[in-house]
């Protein structure tokens, strides 16, 4: 204990002797204070505040508005749903890949479900949905004949939403089956328990936890979600879009501010549960790694039904995703399909000036990307390495934006920094502008960034660095020279992640966008409402194609300046 003790103030004496980890501190702190933590704190204010006097006559207010209220039953009605539905699916995969011997054409379907959501905006299962089993769509109108059907409401949503987040739980599960020792249940199988009873009595109950985490990530992402109930929605409200319209439609931003308290409280709450709990639940069920390569299932009458079930379900996936380029080359959606026409890219770059709308996203991406994988890689360094009494503030509030809505933050930075810091005029030059823009796209990338870094830097012997301090370099040379060289793998993934994010987001910056930017995701949402498909579908073709290209260029990066050869054989 004292020994400890000493450790920990020889390590304080050694980070207040070094100026530039000092002032990395502080220069983290006041970002994370002032564009994390001050919307947050500045949301509460106008909620209880807004109307001139201190109370909740704000929320008393919103919670008298029967839409406000149907929208929170609407927005836990899908969450839960959407939530289980994925989770489900997702085991179904994780388990069919890691158990069942596959052909090599299922597990390539596997690799492109698990790749499409990441490339893609989150709306473009919505636009699919429309085209084929819309009252004008392919399927329902042209094959089936169905004319007096609706896809938009409470199913639509669902149905895209899972389709849309299945993948994230698949890829969670995916490993920690894989972490699951083969004896275990080779030993069961041993003593005349069948599959299904294997499963039940000995894979679930260890992968019980994780199967929770994954809900609740699904959960928050679901509620969360803006894009997709705004385009399928249609007259069912959940808490985003009703947010989103009390302050474009009834100017109403205390109102908004209160609506929006709400939905944070939600997902932090639901947040706080899934990291503090349940992933350590799940850390210490599942320890270290299998102990030898497990025996595939290979019986025909388990292989086939479940490989077949899962092709299908990735070949809809797939079908849908490929029905948006397929759709920006019709003539008029919904009366005629051929021939095929590229009209629609030319309005894109003619009309309604699409060469801009890339131009803007791409720009403010590229240079949020590198800012963000930078800010991550300090962060995971100072959390993992450095022992200060603000270490504890800094992991909790740069992990804090991952529990945050889009909309909620949108919100909070309106009200933050449309007058300056509390109204005070500092820093309101800042509103409107390109820098806020980029800002939010970094406080939003931030956590993902800094989970890897984490994960990455524990990884690390201290001696490495501690040698190079011995040697006389400081901080910021040891920083640049021996630590980030040796995760420069988890840099240049968080680099292409944050550029990815960040240019298919849509929920935290459509409050925030002026007439002086256009941004691409914006511009798909507005045609998408208005109906017109054809341009919609041309602007997420297109933006599929650059974040696709942006991933495959970085991972070719990755692989030939990566990590080096000789490391990647020890």
């Amino acid at each position: 204990m004292a020994q400890s003790k000493q450790g920990a103030a020889l390590d304080r004496k050694k980070l207040l002797a070094d100026p530039i980890m000092v002032t990395t501190i502080v220069l983290l702190i006041t970002f994370l204070t002032l564009f994390v933590l001050y919307p947050l704190a500045i949301l509460l204010v106008d909620s209880f505040v807004g109307d001139g006097s201190f109370g909740l006559s704000i929320f008393k207010r919103i919670f008298n508005m029967p839409s406000f209220t149907k929208a929170i039953g609407n927005t836990l009605k899908i969450g839960f749903v959407v939530g289980i539905a994925s989770t489900l699916i997702g085991l179904l995969f994780a388990y069919v890949e890691v158990y069942v011997r596959m052909g090599k054409l299922t597990g390539g379907l596997f690799k492109v479900v698990s790749m499409l959501p990441v490339v893609s905006p989150p709306f473009v299962l919505s636009l699919s949905m429309i085209m084929l089993f819309g009252k004008a769509g392919i399927i329902t109108r042209y094959l089936l004949h169905i004319y007096d059907n609706s896809v938009y409401g409470y199913w639509g949503i669902v149905i895209v939403q899972t389709l849309t987040f299945f993948p994230v739980c698949y890829m969670m599960l995916k490993g920690l089956l894989r972490n699951i020792d083969p004896s275990l249940e080779e030993a069961a199988r041993d003593m005349g328990a069948s599959r299904f009873k294997v499963f039940t009595s000995v894979t679930l109950p260890l992968i019980l936890p994780g199967l929770g985490n994954a809900f609740l990530v699904t959960f928050i992402e679901s509620i969360a979600d803006f894009a997709n109930p705004m385009i399928i929605g249609g007259s069912y409200d959940t808490l985003a879009t009703t947010i989103y319209l009390q302050i474009t439609g009834a100017y109403d931003k205390p109102g908004a501010a209160a609506m929006a308290v709400v939905l944070l409280c939600i997902t932090l709450m639901m947040f706080g549960v899934q990291k503090y709990y349940l992933e350590k639940k799940t850390a210490a069920t599942l320890t270290g790694k299998a102990s030898r390569a497990r025996m595939l299932i290979e019986d025909k009458s388990v292989r086939l039904p479940l490989t077949i079930l899962c092709s299908l379900v990735a070949s809809f996936v797939i079908l849908m995703y490929i029905c948006v380029p397929i759709g920006s080359l019709f003539p008029t959606w919904g009366y005629s399909f051929f021939p095929f026409t590229f009209k629609w890219y030319q309005l894109v770059f003619t009309r309604y000036k699409g060469f801009k709308a890339f131009k803007d996203s791409f720009v403010l991406s590229f240079i949020s990307a590198p800012i963000t994988a930078l800010l991550s890689m300090i962060i995971s360094y100072l959390v993992v390495k450095r022992n200060f009494k603000g270490k504890g503030f800094i992991e909790a509030v740069s992990m804090l934006a991952m529990a945050v809505p889009g909309t909620v933050l949108g919100v909070g930075y309106i009200r933050g920094f449309a007058g300056g810091v509390f109204h005070t005029g500092f820093l309101e030059e800042l509103y409107g502008t390109a820098a806020i823009l980029v800002i939010v796209f970094v406080v939003r990338s931030l956590p993902t960034g800094t989970r890897s870094g984490i994960s990455a830097l524990r990884q690390i012997d201290k001696s490495i660095e501690e040698s190079a301090y011995d040697m006389g370099a400081n901080s910021f040379k040891v920083f640049m020279t021996v630590t980030l060289p040796l995760i420069k793998d988890s840099f240049l993934s968080g680099l292409v992640t944050s550029f990815v994010r960040s240019i298919t987001a849509i929920s935290a910056i459509i409050l925030l966008v002026t007439p002086q930017f256009l941004l691409i995701t914006v511009q798909i949402n507005e045609f998408a409402e208005k109906g017109s498909y054809g341009l919609a579908c041309a602007f997420a073709t297109i933006l599929i194609l650059i974040t696709y290209g942006a991933v495959l260029l970085m991972n070719l990066f990755i692989k030939h300046f990566g990590t080096s050869k000789a490391l990647k054989e020890d």
